[in-house]
């Protein structure tokens, strides 16, 4: 029989620690715990990738985010994260206040919001 799984952490790529910390500390509320340098070995060992590269950790208790720090992110056409929120009007002006540009999209009777950060992940936000 199988256990439940459980999402242990969630990786993504952005362009700068500052604007990471924006988004992640400020607009969603989740801390950073970690700051760290990855290794050029393990980076080619795991992803393929010839270099070091910084690696900032965000972790709320629920949530924890692994945040590669790399001046190319890459888009992707379906990849999103959905993440449950206590107040979509209060998410929506902390987006604002930070530049950013919450946006909605009608499914039938009901309204989706989604945010892009500034390397363009995609969030969908879901009111408890």
């Amino acid at each position: 029989m199988v256990k439940q799984t459980v999402v242990q952490h969630v990786a993504l790529e952005c362009s700068s620690v500052q604007l990471a910390d924006i988004f992640f500390i400020k607009v969603l509320g989740i801390p950073k715990v970690k700051s760290t340098m990855l290794p050029q070995e393990l980076c080619s060992s795991i992803f393929q990738v010839d270099r070091s590269v910084q690696m900032e950790t965000y972790d709320n208790g629920t949530a924890r985010f692994e945040v590669f720090i790399t001046a190319e992110p890459k888009k992707s056409s379906f990849v999103h994260i959905g993440l449950a929120i206590d107040n979509t009007t209060d998410f929506i002006a902390r987006c604002k206040d930070h530049g950013l540009t919450p946006f909605f999209v009608q499914k039938g009777e009901k309204q989706l919001l989604f945010v892009r950060d500034f390397s363009e992940n995609l969030f969908e936000m879901i009111e408890k």
